[in-house]
């Protein structure tokens, strides 16, 4: 078992959980009210006040500034995003690979906002691994490694059993790819000194106020500019922008807009230099696999493995969790993981487990939106790969709000529509059957299947990928 279970997350182990700053005040009317204080609330907020200082901003947040999935996650500063394929078939190659240039070039704009606020997230830009442990795997990352360069001929670098080692020593690889596109992080670092720079340029960021409902302006009535509703008072703005993630279900009249998907993580204590000279893993890349229910992992500043994976995927009524705690189902299922890859990190102690929740949308695809009539924006549904698309939608809703159009607003993930989660109990059904296959799937590919299994594709017809 681990040590620590919850305390929001091990990213804030050093310093503690920090106390909620000043709530809202009272009513108040502003220019923007962003609703969250996560990646995608301060990036955008961040992104307005640079391009017009004299926006009166409010960022309301039901906790503090990174108490979600923005000081939860793996530290994977990469260019994945969710549903360029599904993007690709509706919108067409062009447009997807409009995305996807963006995407590559938003893990450098993270990078130069660090230097430039100098916030110290423990950043390490070598790239993104990914391995191969069985054939089907190995069958998958090839595929990859081909959609990937059907986006730019050098995108990924496929590497032999024996160059996926050399980097990082994973037990039974047979192959892995790297990518350069891809940083290690701290992620509660990079929140907090955004969350800095954000009230440094004016931002009024108000903590401990969690909003109720978000209410559209109605042209014509006395409430004709919209709001957000919180038991300390209301906020009227000319913009009110969801960025509430995987928190979304808990607003009212949203709790089948995104599933809040459950992703969980564990770390050792610090591991010796005797297993860093086995194992490698000098350049500190992020690491990854094909396994249906993948992995993601990275080696921390101070020599750790920090670790993740899905465990319970999700709870009935779109619960989430309290204050990160995860079940000792899902700490066991990531310690075992562990050990398959690392077998000498077998004895090692697991010093913190912690869990989070991740927006899902219906057809797994993230959107930004910002709908004029009523004054009310949105962005999110990043399905684990919000860490550099927060950056992007920040920016992007920068430009909706301001009116300007440019090669952001015109991407194809600007007004994407996807129909509503089903109502329960179907949704809870449909997702604990889905990632039980995966798991099987994953079982039977482990044990000696040649090719991926047919469960694994039955799972994707259910999930609507």
């Amino acid at each position: 078992m681990a040590a620590v279970n919850g305390g929001v997350s091990f990213w804030y182990a050093a310093d503690g959980v920090p106390e909620p700053g000043p709530g809202l005040p009272g009513d108040r009317d502003v220019d923007v009210c962003m609703v969250g204080g996560g990646y995608t609330g301060l990036w955008t907020a961040y992104y307005l006040k640079k391009a017009d200082p004299s926006l009166r901003i409010a960022v309301l947040e039901q906790r503090f500034c990174g108490y979600g999935a923005s000081g939860r996650n793996g530290g994977w500063l990469y260019n994945g995003f969710a549903g360029r394929a599904a993007f690709a078939r509706r919108y067409g190659q062009q447009r997807a690979a409009a995305m996807q240039r963006v995407m590559d070039e938003a893990v450098g704009e993270v990078v130069d906002v660090t230097v430039a606020e100098r916030i110290d997230a423990d950043l390490v830009r070598s790239g993104v691994l990914e391995v191969a442990r069985n054939r089907p795997q190995l069958e998958r990352l090839r595929a990859f490694v081909r959609a990937e360069r059907a986006y730019g001929a050098d995108r990924v670098e496929l590497l032999s059993a024996e160059e996926a080692t050399d980097r990082v020593a994973v037990a039974g690889t047979l192959g892995g790819c790297w990518s350069r596109y891809g940083a290690r992080i701290q992620p509660a670092k990079l929140v907090r000194g955004l969350a800095r720079a954000v009230r440094d340029a004016g931002v009024e960021v108000y903590e401990g106020t969690a909003v109720g409902a978000i209410l559209p302006g109605l042209p014509g009535t006395a409430h004709r500019r919209p709001r957000a509703v919180t038991p300390l008072g209301t906020v009227t703005a000319d913009h009110v922008l969801r960025a509430t993630e995987g928190f979304t279900a808990g607003l009212r009249g949203e709790k089948r807009t995104w599933l809040p998907m459950n992703s969980a993580m564990v770390v050792t204590e610090p591991l010796p230099a005797g297993f860093w000279a086995e194992t490698g893993w000098q350049g500190r890349e992020v690491l990854g696999d094909f396994a249906h229910a993948y992995m993601y992992a990275q080696r921390t500043a101070d020599d750790r493995i920090a670790l993740g994976g899905r465990g319970i995927p999700y709870r009935f009524g779109s619960r989430t969790d309290s204050d990160g705690s995860t079940q000792a189902e899902t700490v066991r299922q990531l310690r075992a993981i562990l050990d398959r890859f690392f077998p000498a990190a077998a004895t090692a102690g697991i010093d913190h487990a912690w869990a989070g929740v991740l927006g899902v949308p219906r057809d797994w695809c993230a959107t930004v939106e910002l709908d004029r009539s009523s004054g009310l924006g949105w962005a999110g549904g990043y399905v684990g790969s919000g860490v550099t698309t927060a950056n992007l939608a920040g920016r992007t809703l920068c430009d909706l709000v301001l009116g300007r159009d440019s090669e952001l607003t015109r991407l194809p993930w600007v007004g994407h529509t996807v129909r509503r989660w089903e109502p329960e109990p179907l949704r809870w059904l449909g997702v604990q059957a889905m990632y039980a296959a995966y798991h099987a799937a994953d079982r039977q590919e482990a044990t000696g299947r040649a090719t991926t299994s047919p469960i694994a594709r039955l799972a994707d017809l259910v999930a609507g990928r």
